[in-house]
């Protein structure tokens, strides 16, 4: 394809991410975001940023040179529409639910809506078939770790998928799936789990949705079954978002495991998404989980107080899934991360 069309076809295409009050690094994270999603769209596509929880000023200055082009939406909870509102809690299941706040930003496009701690560099495969297919049927999500849809399940396949990307075509009735689904369950929506299984029942209404592999873009973190590496084209970091967690490991808050995953992993990410080299930070013998030098440390039950995936309560929203109360993985060298060109598609 040539510049000419490839710009064309972009502009098709609208981004979208949601972001609050998140800690530094998940704000870093969105900045990463943006400017990866501008290498793998260009500047034909649409991009939006829902504000929330904080001031449009606020973003703007945390985004810097990274808000230009990018519109910045001031967002409440009365820009979820009033019958899916009434479902969720308080908290908004964790605070997950603000990524519906509102359903569509760009409803006449293929609207990508991304995590603000996924970033990409490159186009996963899944998406360019999503894309080029053209089928206004057809929803796009990425792949999962593992299956975890709370109150949807029973909706939902076995195949484990996350709606940290997911892709709708244009005019897709996705407020009306919502509100069948919705009529099936009893709310409130409690947790992250149940908006994801909402999310994945209703994209999943005309057929199954095309899919983002794992390996294009992995689920990365340092808490088994993720992926500590980058992934081909991107890389989803759960757990960034969130300032503090009230469980530890080893005597170290979960926090300061991914906060060491991320602060690794930062200065590829921005050769990836900016082509700008930054110094290395040179990791301490000390940080490492006991036992787990050399190896990859085997997964060890819950600890008393980090509740399981099926005892999830409470302040929940950005723990990664499934990994509470397991000792977190040994990163290995950068030099393995992907390269900036050579990457699939």
């Amino acid at each position: 394809m040539d510049p000419a069309e490839a710009a064309a076809s972009m502009s098709r295409v609208g981004v979208r991410w949601t972001i609050g009050d998140v800690s530094d690094n998940g704000w870093r994270a969105l900045s990463l975001a943006i400017a990866g999603a501008r290498r793998v769209f260009g500047d034909s596509a649409a991009y939006a940023v829902c504000v929330n929880s904080v001031a449009v000023d606020v973003a703007r200055s945390r985004l810097g040179e990274q808000a230009r082009g990018v519109e910045l939406l001031a967002v409440t909870r009365e820009d979820v529409p009033a019958s899916i509102r009434a479902c969720f809690g308080d908290d908004m299941a964790e605070g997950v639910a603000w990524k519906l706040a509102p359903l569509r930003v760009f409803p006449d496009r293929w609207e990508l809506s991304l995590d603000n701690d996924c970033i990409l560099w490159d186009m996963p495969a899944g998406m360019r078939r999503w894309l080029d297919r053209g089928d206004e049927n057809q929803c796009l999500l990425a792949e999962d770790a593992i299956a975890l849809y709370g109150q949807f399940a029973k909706f939902c396949g076995p195949e484990p998928r996350n709606a940290g990307i997911r892709g709708l075509p244009p005019r897709f009735p996705l407020e009306d799936a919502f509100a069948r689904l919705l009529r099936e369950i009893t709310p409130p929506l409690h947790s992250e789990l149940d908006e994801q299984g909402l999310q994945v029942a209703a994209v999943s209404v005309f057929g199954a949705p095309e899919v983002v592999s794992i390996e294009d873009v992995s689920i990365c973190s340092p808490f088994p079954p993720h992926k500590l590496e980058l992934g081909r084209c991107g890389a989803h970091f759960c757990g960034l978002n969130a300032r503090h967690f009230a469980w530890q490991l080893e005597g170290r808050y979960a926090e300061e495991w991914i906060d060491k995953h991320w602060r690794r992993h930062l200065p590829r990410l921005v050769e990836l998404t900016q082509g700008v080299t930054l110094a290395r930070e040179r990791p301490r013998e000390t940080s490492l989980p006991r036992g787990s030098r050399g190896q990859r440390p085997l997964e060890e039950p819950p600890l008393e107080n980090s509740p399981s995936p099926s005892q999830r309560q409470g302040r929940e929203t950005s723990l990664p899934r499934g990994s509470r109360g397991q000792r977190p993985l040994e990163d290995p060298p950068l030099e393995n991360s992907p390269s900036p060109g050579g990457r699939g598609g």
